[in-house]
C-alpha cells in the first residue's frame, strides 16, 4: 500500500496530475473540534503530552478533509524541554523558555540519552496514529531545525529578528556551536525514534532560516540539515526527509543537492514559477499558497491555487501553504482549496 500513497510517490520523484495535499498546522485552532479537544486537555502542553488527545487532534483534519498526509501534533519546543529547559506558554503571547546564554546554563542541560523519557508520549502518539490513520494517508513526523530551536533557547521566546541568537553567535561562537551541535545530535535521535514508532516521512522546520545570511546560512541551516538527513538515511533507508528553510530566498537553490533532503518546502515569498525554474529541477518541492487565502477565500484563492498547481505540474510537487494556517481561517476555504487542487484529476 505504501507505494500507492500519493505523498510517498511525490517524494520518490513521481509527477502527478493532481498533486498530493496537506497543510501545515492543519490540526489547529481554526477547527471547532480542535478547540473542544484542547479545552478537554486543559492547556497546550498538556495536549501535546496526552497521547490519546494528541492523536485525536491529528486525526480531526483527516476525517474532515481527507488530506493525503497527517502530521504529528506536537511542538518544536518539546525537544529543548526534554533537554532540561523550562518551557511554558503565555496565553495570547506564545512560548517562554529558560535561556541558554552562558556556559553554565548549557552545561546544566541533560544528555541526549535522557530525552526519550520526556518525549515518550510523543512516540506513543505516533504509534496510535500509525494504527488509526486511513491506509492511504501518510504519517509525517517532524522536528524544529537546530538554528530555529536555538533562537528560542537563547532568547527565551520568539523574536522578530532572532537578534539574541545572532548576538550569541557573534560574541561567543564556541558556546553557540556547542548548542547547535547538541540540537543537531538530539534531533537525529528524536526523529529516529518517531520513525521507529511509525512515522513514514520526517520534516525539518527551519522557520527562521531566512535570517541567516551567506556563510552563516551554510554553517547553521544547511550543514545541520545535511547531518540530520544523512543520519536518517543511514538508520532508516527509504524514509524521506522534507526540509523547510523558510524565507531562504536564493538559498533554496541547490538546498536539496547540498543536504540530501528528498523535498524542499518553500514559503510564499518566492513565486511558484521561480520555484519551478530554480528548485524543482533538483526534485520534489512542497508549497506554497499564501495562508491568508484561508481567511479571505473566494476567487482569488481558486486562481492562485490553480496557478501554483499549473506552475509546478512538470515535476514532483506536494501542495501546501507557504506557512501554517492561522487561527482565523475559515474551514470552508480549506475545503475550497482542496477541491480546486483535486479538480486537476478530473
Amino acid at each position: 500500500m505504501a507505494e500507492q500513497k500519493k505523498i510517498l510517490r511525490a517524494l520518490a520523484g513521481e509527477t502527478q496530475k493532481s498533486p498530493p495535499i496537506w497543510m501545515m498546522r492543519q490540526a489547529g485552532r481554526y477547527l471547532p473540534e480542535y478547540r473542544a479537544t484542547r479545552a478537554q486537555a486543559g492547556d497546550f502542553l498538556s495536549l501535546c503530552y496526552n497521547s490519546e488527545l494528541a492523536a485525536e487532534v491529528t486525526l480531526q483534519p483527516i476525517r474532515r478533509y481527507g488530506f493525503d498526509a497527517a502530521i504529528l501534533f506536537a511542538d518544536i519546543l518539546l525537544l529543548p524541554q526534554a533537554l532540561g529547559a523550562d518551557l511554558w506558554f503565555v496565553t495570547g503571547e506564545g512560548p517562554r523558555l529558560s535561556t541558554i546564554t552562558q556556559q553554565r546554563q548549557f552545561d546544566a542541560l541533560k544528555s541526549i540519552d535522557d530525552i526519550h523519557e520526556t518525549l515518550s508520549p510523543v512516540y506513543e502518539t505516533v504509534k496510535i496514529l500509525s494504527r488509526e490513520l486511513p491506509k492511504e494517508t501518510t504519517l509525517i513526523g517532524f522536528a524544529g531545525a537546530p538554528w530555529t530551536v536555538a533562537t528560542y533557547m537563547i532568547a527565551g521566546r520568539g523574536t522578530p529578528d532572532q537578534g539574541p541568537a545572532h548576538a550569541l553567535k557573534d560574541e561567543n561562537r564556541a558556546l553557540f556551536e556547542q548548542l547547535i551541535d547538541l540540537l543537531t545530535a538530539s534531533t537525529i535521535e528524536y526523529l529516529s525514534s518517531q520513525i521507529n514508532a511509525g512515522a513514514e516521512v520526517v520534516k525539518i522546520f527551519d522557520s527562521w532560516a531566512g535570517s541567516l545570511k551567506g556563510e552563516d546560512f551554510d554553517r547553521y541551516a544547511l550543514e545541520p540539515a545535511k547531518r540530520i538527513t544523512r543520519a536518517i538515511n543511514e538508520r532508516h533507508p527509504g524514509v524521506p526527509v522534507i526540509g523547510f528553510p523558510r524565507e531562504a530566498g536564493d538559498k533554496y537553490i541547490g538546498f536539496a543537492k547540498a543536504t540530501g533532503v528528498d523535498c524542499v518546502a518553500v514559503d510564499n515569498s518566492v513565486s511558484a514559477d521561480w520555484v519551478a525554474k530554480h528548485v524543482q529541477p533538483d526534485g520534489c518541492v512542497q508549497g506554497n499558497l499564501k495562508s491568508s487565502h484561508m481567511v479571505t477565500g473566494g476567487q482569488a484563492l481558486i486562481d492562485e491555487t490553480r496557478q501554483i498547481v499549473e506552475a509546478l505540474n512538470k515535476g514532483p510537487h506536494i501542495f501546501n501553504l507557504g506557512h501554517g494556517i492561522t487561527p482565523d481561517a475559515d474551514p470552508e476555504n480549506v475545503q475550497l482549496m482542496i477541491d480546486t487542487v483535486r479538480s486537476f484529476d478530473t
